[in-house]
């Protein structure tokens, strides 16, 4: 007698079948390859393989996080804790990593933005479209979701998972350099504690688009900044 895998995922998170749990293991290796061997637009190919992911489970968005906010003043919270978070990050996170790497963060690719209004227009579109948006989905969407599956949904799978899937993250950007990567990884743990603390894929979506933007303005005004110290 032979038996058949189940038909769609089971709707409880916590109750994730070994099949289902195997499958998901195979995603994130997926992923994890098309960052670490930058394939294409990596985030749009773990959002190729977050669809495929859903339609075998036939599950839509919501189950990877993208619900209507049930906290109030989500906007307001998380546009807080952008300015909050950024001004962390100049004063504490990119001066200790400078200085204990004897490297700084490579903002090149964000240099021409000074002075350049037209430029920053087109990159602030961006940063809320294939960043906040497409990268949310696939990180802290998809492959959070998935590593969670694959390693179970207790205290050390969900901090394993947040763990890889900042790393990754920072992989992502690894143009920025050494220092590029631990920061961006920083804030992918950042955007995690955000998803998880609203219960929304939302709140990850308009932190990340709200320090991006904040990061473009301020090259705009003075080019980039490595902290502040």
């Amino acid at each position: 007698m032979t038996t058949s895998a189940p038909a769609t995922a089971p709707p409880v998170a916590g109750a994730v079948s070994p099949w289902w749990s195997r499958l998901a293991a195979v995603e994130v290796v997926l992923g994890s390859a098309a960052v670490v061997l930058d394939l294409a637009i990596p985030s749009l190919v773990l959002l190729a393989l977050a669809g495929l992911s859903l339609g075998v489970r036939r599950q839509g968005l919501g189950s990877l996080g993208l619900v209507r906010p049930t906290r109030r003043h989500l906007v307001v919270g998380t546009a807080a804790f952008a300015v909050t978070w950024s001004l962390f990050q100049l004063a504490v996170t990119m001066p200790v990593a400078n200085h204990l790497s004897g490297h700084r963060q490579d903002m090149g690719v964000f240099a021409d933005v000074e002075g350049d209004l037209g430029l920053l227009v087109v990159l602030v579109v961006l940063s809320w479209t294939l960043a906040a948006v497409v990268e949310e989905l696939a990180f802290r969407g998809f492959l959070l979701t998935r590593l969670q599956d694959a390693l179970g949904h207790g205290r050390t799978g969900l901090l394993l998972a947040v763990v890889v899937s900042s790393v990754l993250f920072g992989v992502l950007h690894s143009e920025q350099g050494l220092v590029g990567i631990v920061i961006v990884a920083l804030d992918a743990v950042a955007f995690c504690a955000l998803r998880l603390h609203y219960g929304t894929l939302w709140a990850s979506v308009l932190a990340h688009g709200f320090n991006n933007t904040l990061g473009l303005v301020t090259f705009f005004f003075v080019g980039p900044v490595y902290g502040l110290w």
